[in-house]
C-alpha cells in the first residue's frame, strides 16, 4: 500500500485546488425510476445495510448496495488497488479519517464540494469537518462518526476509597497513587503500547500537530513538546508503577475490568460498548467524566471515527455525495445508524435528536450523552499526514520497548524514535518535506 501514496504534498495542494474536476457529472441523463443510478458502498460498520434500505425506498431512482469489507488497512489496501487497475472501485467508501490523507495523495477520493449543501459544513464540529477537508475547500467525504474521549472510572471504587474525579493530569496522578497505595492490586488505568490511536488521541488533547501541510512540503512534528509532556507524563507513571503498563484488549486486561483492578479507562464515547462486551457484570459501577486537562488548557482528543467518502472513479460522484450527505445528517438516517451500527454519529444535530437516553450499560448516568456532546465540541484540531501507517508502527515498537523498560527516559526515547521513523519514511517515499 506505501507504493501507492509515494506523491509530494505538491500532489495533495493541487488536489485542493483543482480535486473537484474529478467529481463532475454534467451531462448525464437524470437517475429515473426506469433508469435507475445504481451505487455500490464499502462499509465495514455493521447493519449499514438496513441504513441503506430506508434510503432505497424513498429514493428508487438511485438504489444503493452496501458490500461488507474489513475495516481499517485492508479496506483501504483494497480500494488502492482498484484505483490503481482503473476498474473495480466502488461509487462510496467508509474511510477513517486517518486515512483520508492517504486516499487523497493516492487520488482515491473525489472532491464532492460542488455537490455537498452549503451548510453541511455547520453539522459537524470543526475539528471533524476538517478532517475530511485536510484544511481546505475541498470536501473528499461526509463525517459519519467520531470518537471524542472520556474518562470512565469504577465509581464504586471510587467511593470505597474515598477518592475524587480528576479533572487535571495532575489530579490524575495524584488519584491513581492514592488509589494504587490502598490496593496494590488496582490500577487507574494501563499505558497501552498497542494502541497507537489511542495514544494520538492524547497527544491531541495536548494540542500535538504530528503532520501539517505548508503549500508543497510536509512537516513532520511528534518530537516537539506536546507528545514529550504527554509521554513523560506517562513514562513516569508507569516508571513509579502506579499505572499498569499492559495493553490493552487482552485476556489480562479483560479480566481486570470485571474484578475491579482495571478501575479507570481512558478511552472514546464507544466505550460503553466494550465495556458491556468485555465486563458485563460491572453494569451499573461505571461512570463517565470528561477526560482531565493540561494547566490552562480545556480541550479533548479523538480516538476512532469514520466517514463516507465518493471515490474517484465512481461514475455518479453526484448521486453519491447526496446518499453520503443524506446517511450522515439526515435525522431518520443517523437514528437508523445508531440504532443499527451503534455509532456516535458527527453530526450534532441529529446527534442530539437520536441520543435521547444513554447506553443500557450506563443507564445510571442519564446525561452520558450531554457529557459526550460536550466532549465532542472539545476536540482539538489534529491533521493526519499521508504515512499514519508508518507512524502508528513506530509508535508499536518503540513503545513496546519503553512500557517494558518501565522508564520516563524510554518513553521519551520512544518519541524521538517514532518521530525518527516517520520523517525517514515521507524523505525516502519521494516527498516534500521541511
Amino acid at each position: 500500500m506505501r507504493a501507492a501514496v509515494r506523491i509530494s504534498a505538491a500532489a495533495i495542494s493541487a488536489a485542493l485546488m483543482v480535486g473537484g474536476l474529478t467529481a463532475c457529472s454534467g451531462g448525464e441523463a437524470e437517475p429515473s425510476v426506469d433508469n435507475p443510478v445504481k451505487l455500490t458502498y464499502w462499509a465495514w460498520a455493521p447493519n449499514l445495510d438496513k441504513v441503506a434500505d430506508i434510503w432505497n425506498e424513498k429514493h428508487p431512482e438511485i438504489q444503493v448496495t452496501v458490500n461488507k469489507q474489513d475495516g481499517g488497512d485492508p479496506a483501504v489496501t483494497k480500494l488502492l488497488t482498484a484505483i490503481k487497475a482503473g476498474s473495480g472501485a466502488p461509487d462510496l467508501i467508509q474511510a477513517e479519517y486517518q486515512k483520508i490523507p492517504t486516499l487523497v495523495a493516492a487520488d482515491a477520493l473525489a472532491d464532492i464540494s460542488g455537490d455537498v449543501a452549503g451548510d453541511v459544513e455547520d453539522e459537524f464540529p470543526a475539528s471533524v469537518w476538517e478532517s475530511v477537508t485536510l484544511g481546505g475547500d475541498a470536501v473528499y467525504a461526509i463525517p459519519q462518526d467520531t470518537g471524542p474521549m472520556l474518562f470512565y472510572y469504577r465509581a464504586d471504587v471510587f467511593e470505597k476509597y474515598g477518592l475524587s474525579v480528576p479533572t487535571t493530569w495532575d489530579e490524575y496522578a495524584d488519584v491513581a497513587a492514592k488509589l494504587h497505595q490502598a490496593d496494590p492490586k488496582a490500577y487507574l488505568g494501563t499505558f497501552s503500547s498497542g494502541d497507537a490511536g489511542w495514544f494520538a488521541g492524547l497527544a491531541q488533547q495536548a494540542n500535538a500537530k504530528w503532520w501539517s501541510i505548508d503549500g508543497d512540503a510536509w512537516s513532520v512534528g511528534i518530537d516537539d513538546e506536546p507528545t514529550q509532556k504527554v509521554a513523560s507524563f506517562w513514562g513516569g507513571l508507569v516508571e513509579q508503577g502506579v499505572i499498569d503498563n499492559k495493553p490493552m484488549y487482552t485476556p489480562e486486561w479483560n479480566a481486570a475490568l470485571n474484578d475491579g483492578t482495571q478501575v479507570g479507562w481512558l478511552s472514546a464515547v464507544w466505550g460503553p460498548g466494550v465495556l458491556s462486551g468485555n465486563a458485563a457484570d460491572t453494569k451499573g459501577k461505571w461512570k463517565a467524566a470528561l477526560m482531565p486537562n493540561w494547566p490552562g488548557e480545556k480541550a479533548t482528543g479523538n480516538w476512532g471515527g469514520s466517514s463516507t467518502g465518493v471515490t474517484s472513479q465512481s461514475a455518479h460522484p453526484k448521486e453519491a455525495a447526496q446518499f453520503a450527505t443524506w446517511l450522515n445528517t439526515d435525522p431518520e438516517a443517523v437514528a437508523a445508524l445508531v440504532t443499527e451500527t451503534g455509532i456516535y454519529p458527527a453530526s450534532k444535530s441529529a446527534a442530539e435528536k437520536a441520543l435521547t437516553s444513554p447506553p443500557d450499560f450506563f443507564s445510571n448516568q442519564p446525561d452520558f450523552y450531554d457529557l459526550a456532546a460536550q466532549a465532542a465540541k472539545e476536540v482539538a484540531p489534529f491533521t493526519y499526514g499521508p504515512n499514519v501507517n508508518v507512524a502508528y508502527s513506530a509508535y508499536n515498537d518503540e513503545f513496546a520497548k519503553a512500557a517494558e523498560a518501565r522508564s520516563q527516559a524510554a518513553f521519551l526515547s520512544a518519541v524521538t524514535g517514532m518521530h525518527k521513523t516517520t520523517l525517514d519514511d515521507l524523505k525516502s517515499g519521494g516527498f516534500t518535506v521541511k
